[in-house]
């Protein structure tokens, strides 16, 4: 049985019991839309005491149970915990501005505001979500404006870059892509910007305090410091943010990457507007199955990139917790969607290809 089976997968002998009469083996099966995430599923094989001979399978739900309970755990500690440094500078320096410069952080903010989609646009193609977790709390303290905002959301890479790496995507694919992210982030903030102005909206001010209040830290009463400040802050949506992906990762474990994926690829007729909505998914998986399929030749240049515009991580999920205004996030992440789509049906009309 073993030998039969250790072609297609995984397989480790447990030692079998001193009693005898149950050989339980460990079965892992890898899923190949992430290759570091493994599945795996507990049998046991009985055997005819004396005979040594396999009778069959018995399927053990509590250990497989247990296993994909571990298997969520694990990545979401990992999902979460490289976000921590991010959120903790983040809000020492939200602290920092509101504590120590007064009146002087709101000029230059101002003043800075112009180059803030620039400057979001550059920065959010670093991999991984950390920047976009930081522009998100630092919108919800109005330290940067909402064109910035969109501008790091639009150009955040998620987990696209190591999957185009792995997959030995050409390098000038990979900076067309990358510098389509940017300019589509610069453009959108500047309009978006362009509009606040007309609405005389752009000069908000400053709501660190109005973040303390809501988050009942006392962040003002004297004790501490802006050091412990920061920390009660960073622990409050680190925590928010690692019991949503449990859930997230708990749902992507038991229905699969590959149900995304097929949900693309069944979407012959409008793969842009499927593409954007997966996108909007708070978790890597939604890039790296984007990516992967882009890579596959399943989906095109337009899909992947409305796809790819969209996925901003866990930056949705910091939005959520630290912008209290539900209206202005539901209006946030619907115009992010709109904007993935509309860059996707321009680069299908336009017949790009990266």
């Amino acid at each position: 049985l073993i030998d039969t089976l250790r072609p297609a997968l995984e397989v480790r002998r447990c030692p079998p019991p001193l009693s005898g009469g149950i050989l339980a083996l460990l079965i892992a099966g890898c899923n190949r839309r992430r290759k570091d995430r493994t599945h795996r599923f507990h049998v046991t094989v009985r055997l005819r005491r004396g005979l040594n001979a396999p009778v069959g399978l018995q399927y053990e739900p509590m250990e497989e149970f247990m296993h994909i309970a571990g298997h969520v755990l694990e990545h979401s500690v990992a999902d979460t915990l490289y976000l921590v440094p991010f959120l903790f500078v983040t809000y020492l320096v939200m602290e920092w501005l509101e504590h120590k410069t007064g009146g002087k952080a709101q000029a230059a903010v101002q003043r800075a505001g112009a180059a803030g989609p620039i400057v979001g646009a550059v920065v959010g193609v670093v991999p991984q979500c950390g920047f976009s977790a930081v522009a998100a709390t630092l919108w919800a303290g109005r330290v940067i404006t909402l064109g910035t905002l969109f501008a790091v959301f639009l150009s955040t890479s998620d987990e696209m870059l190591p999957i185009f790496i792995a997959e030995q995507v050409p390098l000038d694919v990979i900076l067309k892509i990358l510098g389509a992210k940017i300019v589509v982030g610069m453009v959108m903030g500047f309009i978006v910007d362009a509009g606040m102005r007309l609405a005389r909206r752009i000069d908000a001010p400053l709501h660190i305090h109005d973040l303390c209040e809501r988050d009942h830290c006392h962040c003002h009463d004297g004790e501490g410091g802006i050091l412990k400040s920061a920390l009660k802050h960073t622990l409050q949506v680190t925590v928010f943010i690692f019991v949503i992906t449990i859930v997230l990762n708990g749902v992507l474990e038991v229905v699969g990457e590959d149900a995304l994926g097929e949900f693309l690829s069944a979407n012959p007729v409008l793969p842009v507007f499927g593409s954007a909505l997966v996108g909007l998914v708070p978790n890597c998986a939604a890039s790296v199955v984007i990516a992967q399929l882009y890579v596959s030749g399943v989906l095109g240049s337009g899909a992947m990139l409305a796809g790819l515009l969209v996925s901003a991580g866990v930056g949705l999920l910091v939005l959520v917790r630290t912008n209290r205004h539900w209206k202005q996030n539901v209006a946030i992440i619907v115009g992010l969607y709109a904007m993935g789509v509309f860059w996707g049906l321009i680069a299908n009309a336009l017949g790009i290809v990266f």
